[in-house]
């Protein structure tokens, strides 16, 4: 089975390829370990193997293993799963960056909450499926003026999470559809793609990828 530092490798090397296929500089693409349900030990691996950017699903899960982690200097938090506004006042102790603002009213949360300055993504359901969250795409450019007005909080780019396809060509015209409406909003952080799609989404634009499965194996099931 292989480590994770040779998984990480793998990864970045898939990173560079997709980047360079289309004519972007590698260093453009942030990853992005999303470490939900591994504990801290885990996370250390991948710290030691070189990464810097982790990820959480949930708050409470983040909570519990951060205590352990304080040891790790350099790191940029990410929460990239829904958030609930009574996490707010948590979350924004807790991440660098909020890849799941769909609405106003958890931005103005956020900002009353946030004792320093946290960058936000807006989750845009690009795809219009009934199962994810998400602001419709024609929503974002007034959220994204109400978020203009806030001091603490600043919304830097938007996310998207795209629907499971059999084939990750499938599902290129949802990060596209995420590029040009970013582009036309003047926000420059483009969080998509995950393992099954994250070199398609780089092709397209991507910013952050958000990979679990190909660093870090399949998630326990405990």
């Amino acid at each position: 089975m292989p480590t994770i530092a040779e998984n990480l490798q793998l990864v970045k090397q898939r990173v560079a390829h997709a980047a360079e296929r289309a004519g972007r500089n590698p260093s453009t693409v942030t990853i992005v370990g999303v470490s939900k349900t591994f504990p801290p030990e885990v996370i250390i691996e991948a710290y030691q193997a070189g990464l810097r950017h982790f990820g959480e699903n949930r708050v409470q899960e983040a909570q519990a293993k951060r205590p352990d982690l304080v040891s790790l200097s350099g790191v940029t938090w990410h929460l990239v799963g829904h958030l609930q506004s009574n996490k707010a006042k948590a979350a924004s102790e807790l991440f660098d960056v909020i890849h799941s603002v769909d609405s106003l009213k958890l931005a103005e949360t956020l900002e009353r909450h946030a004792q320093r300055s946290v960058s936000l993504l807006l989750e845009v359901n690009v795809a219009g499926e009934a199962s994810k969250f998400g602001v419709p795409p024609e929503e974002v450019h007034a959220l994204v003026e109400g978020i203009s007005g806030l001091s603490k909080v600043r919304a830097v780019g938007l996310m998207t999470v795209a629907p499971v396809v059999s084939n990750p060509e499938e599902a290129r015209p949802v990060f596209r559809k995420l590029r040009e409406l970013a582009c036309s909003l003047g926000l420059t952080e483009l969080s998509m793609g995950m393992t099954d799609d994250f070199e398609v989404a780089i092709e397209e634009g991507a910013t952050m990828v958000r990979i679990g499965r190909a660093i870090f194996g399949a998630r326990p099931t405990a």
